[in-house]
């Protein structure tokens, strides 16, 4: 398992990322609820009891991080390792090369930098720690703020996906593909510091 992999909790300046735990739902749905959150997840809350049988799948909470401000859950990460595409005499080599990303925060805690901090800290626990050499995030383009924290985290827009995704208010709508490559990530914070 990905979560394996590595030690747990992190840590950055503010923040605490760990694996999401049964106990961690009655935290997490208040926000995943909140409907402008719940406007850009794939499923919407509709009551308790769904979401709590839904986060509580192995596959769910294999996949799901958790960040914390002291001891306040603020936020969960997405993170799904995966195998790139490659052809069947050399599979082997993209086994594991890259993860998808993928978050949620709660509304109060918008506009603090949160995010941006922790899908960092993501990010570095996937080039550092999980060895991956991509890291992916999609997006509506109509989620200006995610789009947002995957520009400053230098991700590159890759692919605008017109009108391939339907949107449960908004209807056919289009996505936003961006990605970053480990070697990227590395220059990027060797002229930073």
């Amino acid at each position: 398992m990905t979560f394996e992999r590595t030690s747990w909790p992190q840590s950055t300046g503010r923040l605490t990322i760990r694996p999401l735990e049964p106990a961690d739902l009655p935290s997490t749905y208040p926000y995943r609820a909140d409907p402008d959150v719940a406007r850009w997840l794939p499923r919407r809350p509709t009551s308790w009891e769904e979401y709590a049988v839904a986060m509580e799948k192995p596959e769910v909470l294999h996949l799901t991080l958790v960040v914390l401000l002291g001891e306040e859950i603020i936020g969960d990460l997405y993170l799904r390792v995966e195998d790139a595409w490659a052809q069947a005499e050399v599979a082997e080599v993209g086994k594991g090369a890259q993860a998808e990303l993928g978050w949620a925060f709660a509304p109060a805690r918008h506009g603090h930098g949160y995010a941006t901090e922790a899908v960092a800290e993501l990010v570095r626990i996937c080039f550092e720690e999980l060895g991956v050499r991509r890291v992916t995030a999609i997006a509506f383009s109509e989620n200006t703020p995610s789009l947002a924290v995957m520009e400053r985290l230098g991700m590159r827009r890759e692919a605008v996906y017109v009108e391939d995704s339907y949107h449960r208010d908004l209807g056919w709508v289009d996505s936003v593909g961006y990605a970053l490559l480990a070697d990227e990530w590395r220059a990027r914070r060797s002229t930073a510091g």
